[in-house]
């Protein structure tokens, strides 16, 4: 047992240094320069491709973002428009209250007739 387990141990180490051949390795198909080269041009009009659709959606989702953050913006146009109305209510209000604030001094001041039963 202890014979078989070091042959066992042997026989892959020496696997390490001495590769067997495969049905693939045996078939592989030499390419020429110009063979080489078609595939490299190939490979790099793929690459570009990708990497134009890759710009193209990142310009797409940029646009979307700007359309919602102009969206956002555009409501707090109506918020301002909310303030400007509530300050002229406010602004309104308090004048009402000063009328009647005047008026009710001036009542206070005026002499007032009347008749003796």
């Amino acid at each position: 047992m202890k014979l078989f387990k070091s042959f066992a141990l042997f026989a892959s180490f020496l696997s390490l240094f001495f590769p067997t051949a495969n049905a693939s390795d045996e078939q592989k198909p030499r390419l020429t320069l110009e063979q080489k080269a078609d595939t490299a041009r190939g490979d790099s009009i793929k690459l570009e491709q990708l990497q134009l659709d890759k710009a193209r959606q990142a310009a797409k989702e940029t646009a979307e973002r700007e359309d919602k953050i102009r969206v956002q913006s555009q409501s707090s146009d109506w918020e301002e428009q909310q303030k400007i109305k509530t300050k002229k209510q406010f602004d309104e209000r308090e004048s009402r209250e000063q009328k009647y604030l005047r008026e009710a001094k001036d009542a206070a001041t005026k002499e007032r007739k009347i008749p003796k039963p």
